[in-house]
């Protein structure tokens, strides 16, 4: 079989890998073929099969007559639901960046046509709606939904932590050592 690796952009502004292909082979092959090989953000988002590639009147391949991916054609992992409000919360702004109806929990960014442009776009958007400096590496080192997810959680609890000690910190100023000394004595019998 053939196979033809492009970058359309089907909507300005929005390149993605699409991968044309003939032969017996499945999509998933490629993919993982395609995942054993490559770094994951030049992984193609799609995966087309045709009987046999376009080809112009001089033998070249035709590559305004290849189609546009239809929604069969983006990989997807098994569907499933997100879980708890961070990964819902995700879904949702996965599913408005990259015009998708839903997005599962065990999808992957950039297999779903997510790239680096977009990648900023979401890590600002998960500043403004979760309260987390993530920086860009976390969603190329953890691209699925449920690891981002996780990646924010612990992000917040660190913050969390952090802003508890500085506030209980500020409380303590007004009291003497002895009364500090107390406080601690007594937190060591609670814990």
């Amino acid at each position: 079989g053939d196979v033809v690796v492009l970058a359309r952009e089907d909507q300005p502004g929005d390149k993605r890998l699409v991968t044309y292909y003939t032969g017996t082979a499945s999509a998933e092959q490629l993919r993982a073929q395609a995942e054993a090989t490559l770094p994951s953000y030049m992984v193609p988002a799609a995966y087309v099969q045709l009987a046999s590639l376009p080809l112009n009147p001089n033998g070249k391949l035709d590559r305004k007559a290849l189609p546009a991916p239809d929604e069969q054609a983006w990989s997807r992992r098994a569907y499933e639901a997100p879980q708890g409000e961070v990964e819902t919360t995700l879904a949702a702004i996965w599913a408005e960046l990259l015009q998708l109806e839903r997005v599962g929990r065990h999808d992957n960014f950039f297999e779903l046509g997510g790239h680096s442009l977009m990648a900023v776009q979401l890590m600002s958007r998960m500043r403004v709606t979760f309260g987390v400096e993530l920086p860009l590496s976390t969603l190329f080192d953890t691209p699925s939904l449920t690891e981002l997810a996780h990646a924010v959680l612990q992000a917040s609890a660190a913050q969390f932590e952090a802003q508890d000690i500085a506030q209980a910190m500020a409380q303590l100023d007004g009291l003497s050592e002895e009364e500090i000394a107390a406080l601690l004595a007594q937190d060591a019998d609670e814990a």
